[in-house]
């Protein structure tokens, strides 16, 4: 194929189609030259064109193709270094993805030469081979980047009203009756009205997606029929992953992924991305040249003093360095990409303690990524949640990321699991997590909004296994029960796994109850997994990453308990939402602020006196109270304007037997109504005297302050 090639420009790097031509722009320090090879979409193996990048500007090779198309499909050749011990693995034997295509078609082979050295050599990686691997690799889609978003805008949700959705596009709408066949599993789907009726009667504000970035299958899992269905193995930065389509045509993803951002938007729902910055699926130093490896090795990974092997603060194999100039630019080129085009919301950061490592491997809170995003007029206005620690030495991170950062809070959760499972001393650390965890970010000037709360997450049991299994059942995935954490603070309440013991079904679903109420009635922002609301089970499996079936997939046909779970979650989110008393903007001062009635916060020993230092030192607290004082909120409002709710008082009881508690009076001329009692859901709301109250073992009681005979 004869084209003309013009010498085009540097930037954007990647593939940009202008309406006339396509602009070719690739980095890479190292390189001699860079080729662009062609392919027939027809045949995506078949070669149909090649032509070298003419022109090289501070080392970003470019040209431009007049007439080019989209649909066009593409990768790179990158001639150079071939010395692994230095760090280079250059092989223009093996075509490269373009870590800007904003598209790709087809999906790796494993079978096909995707190694860049001979597999069996004695020499391992340091023989490089020969053999073409185009076959085996998916190909870069040249696409167009218009689309008509109307008058879509961002729902822009505060902080303090965040109520945020983790799902995962293709598990959340597979199953789901309402949505047609042939959109399951799919943007599409998951834009369906009925997906987005569901999420508006829930509640929530903001749908976190498992990552949708395209990513790779795991040879290993190939190898026993599985997939890594969870995704956490990137790819490609910029594309949406073509599995997630339902059509399959060449591009066909990024114009679907918009659409269902621009429905989602529509009912003011927020779209999050959980991103996976801190690796690729290129492995350690024996696996696959896909892209990076073969483009500029150095620019990008971390590695060792011996550029051979791989730093490894992720534990898959290598970590992307975002202390080095390009490999900090492919991020933040790809975050804008994902804000500016495609209108996304916020980010989830996959091991974010990796990405604020610097050159001599720490973290830092000023680490060069972090900066960056702060000084960044389209970054530093979008929501930031970092996961914040790695597997390397130092990793655990919690409370130490930078504003204007939130973090996922590992230890609400631990503590909120222990405390209900009724473990010795807690009080005191379910006081603090309840509160907005104040001990973690008070001192940095951060505020409640800082920490988001969970019990759990894709990464462990469902809500619905935490308390009928103590021990994980991960036979599944082929690893001999080996995968997966073994400390997962769980109780199975008597026995393990289903039962028919109605008495052990009724305290199971009770602590479900106890710990959605306490996760929705702590400061801060709760994280709900799809399909908690409704008891999903995962039969135990506490690492599904691999297993792309019934057993990962949201069950929307409940049975009686299912649907009184989900009646009971959106009660719950739905008054939160009502309650400005849960959504300070500053953290509790024990004192009354204005003129109130009551103080900010009051925590209550069962006898109604008030907690001393000593109360919360003892070990076997596990029933406690608390008060919110609905005019003691320590904010103001947009207008500045004080915030005045209703009051709160919460009773919670982890001991195994009933225990009698003090309900303190009511303000002058005002009254307690009960709101949530989680050892009966189906109590009717209405006033409750004050005096003495038996509090059934395992269960907590929520009571709402009101004007007497209000309307």
């Amino acid at each position: 194929m004869a084209m003309d090639v013009y010498p085009g420009r540097p930037y954007p790097r990647g593939a940009t189609y202008d309406g006339t031509g396509v602009n070719f722009a690739l980095y890479s320090q190292v390189a001699s030259r860079v080729e662009v090879c062609l392919f027939d979409p027809a045949n995506p193996s078949k070669e149909i064109g090649r032509f070298d990048l003419p022109e090289v500007t501070e080392f970003v090779w470019h040209g431009y193709v007049p007439g080019m198309e989209p649909g066009t499909l593409y990768g790179f050749r990158v001639h150079g270094p071939y010395e692994p011990s230095k760090g280079h693995r250059c092989n223009p034997h093996k075509l490269l993805l373009d870590p800007y295509a904003k598209a790709l078609h087809g999906e790796v082979d494993w079978k096909q030469p995707v190694f860049g050295y001979t597999l069996g050599h004695a020499d391992g990686d340091l023989a490089r081979d020969e053999k073409d691997s185009a076959a085996g690799v998916p190909k870069g889609v040249v696409v167009s980047d218009f689309f008509d978003w109307g008058n879509d805008h961002r729902p822009e949700i505060p902080w303090r009203k965040t109520v945020i959705y983790e799902a995962h596009v293709r598990g959340l709408t597979m199953l789901h009756p309402a949505v047609p066949e042939h959109q399951r599993g799919t943007y599409a789907g998951l834009s369906h009205p009925a997906v987005i009726e569901h999420l508006l009667k829930l509640g929530v504000t903001s749908v976190e997606l498992l990552p949708v970035q395209e990513a790779a299958d795991d040879s290993f899992l190939n190898d026993k029929g599985l997939s890594n269905y969870w995704g956490y193995s990137t790819l490609c930065y910029f594309s949406p992953h073509q599995r997630y389509a339902s059509r399959r045509t060449p591009g066909s993803q990024v114009a679907e992924f918009k659409s269902m951002v621009k429905a989602l938007h529509a009912a003011g729902i927020e779209v999050l991305l959980d991103v996976v910055y801190n690796h690729t699926c290129e492995g350690n130093h024996m696996g696959p040249t896909l892209s990076l490896k073969g483009i500029d090795n150095t620019a990008y990974y971390w590695t060792m003093p011996d550029p051979r092997y791989y730093l490894d603060f992720t534990g898959c194999g290598n970590s992307l360095n975002a202390s080095l100039p390009q490999a900090a630019r492919l991020i933040v080129d790809s975050l804008r990409y994902w804000v500016e085009e495609m209108h996304v919301d916020g980010f989830r950061f996959d091991l974010a303690t990796t990405l604020g490592r610097q050159a001599a491997g720490e973290f830092s809170p000023n680490a060069p990524l972090f900066q960056i995003i702060n000084q960044d007029p389209v970054l530093n206005r979008v929501k930031l949640i970092a996961e914040p620690w790695d597997v390397g030495m130092g990793g655990y991170q919690v409370g130490k990321f930078p504003a204007p950062w939130r973090e996922w809070n590992g230890k609400y959760r631990d503590a909120l699991r222990r405390y209900w499972k009724g473990d010795e001393n807690q009080a005191g650390e379910v006081g603090h997590r309840l509160a907005g965890s104040s001990d973690m970010f008070q001192e940095a000037k951060r505020r409640p909004q800082a920490t988001i709360n969970f019990v759990t997450a894709h990464d462990g049991f469902t809500l619905h296994d935490l308390v009928t299994y103590s021990h994980k059942h991960n036979e599944a995935n082929g690893e001999h029960n080996r995968d997966g954490a073994d400390d997962n603070q769980a109780w199975n309440c008597g026995v393990e796994g289903e039962t028919e013991d109605a008495n052990i079904i009724a305290l199971r679903e009770r602590q479900k109850r106890n710990l959605l109420a306490t996760l929705f009635l702590s400061q801060g922002v709760p994280m709900l997994v799809a399909g908690d609301e409704m008891g999903r089970t995962q039969k135990g499996n506490n690492n599904a990453y691999c297993q792309d079936n019934e057993l990962s997939w949201v069950n929307w046909n409940l049975d009686a308990r299912g649907k009184a779970l989900l009646e009971f979650s959106s009660r719950l989110i739905q008054f939160r939402h009502r309650q400005p008393v849960l959504q300070c903007r500053r953290f509790f001062q024990g004192e009354r602020i204005w003129d109130s009635r009551s103080k900010d916060l009051t925590w209550y020993r069962p006898d109604g006196t008030e907690m001393s230092p000593e109360d919360w030192q003892k070990p076997f607290v596990r029933s406690l109270a608390f008060q919110l004082g609905g005019d003691a909120i320590p904010t103001l409002d947009e207008r500045g304007q004080r915030v005045i709710g209703d009051g709160l008082l919460v009773l919670l009881n982890a001991h195994h037997e009933p225990v009698r508690f003090t309900i303190p009076s009511a303000a002058e001329g005002r009254q307690w109504v009960l709101e949530f009692d989680t050892s009966d859901d189906t109590k009717p709301t209405g006033p409750v005297k004050t005096g003495t109250f038996e509090l059934v073992g395992r269960s907590m009681l929520v009571l709402r302050e009101e004007t007497l005979n209000k309307a």
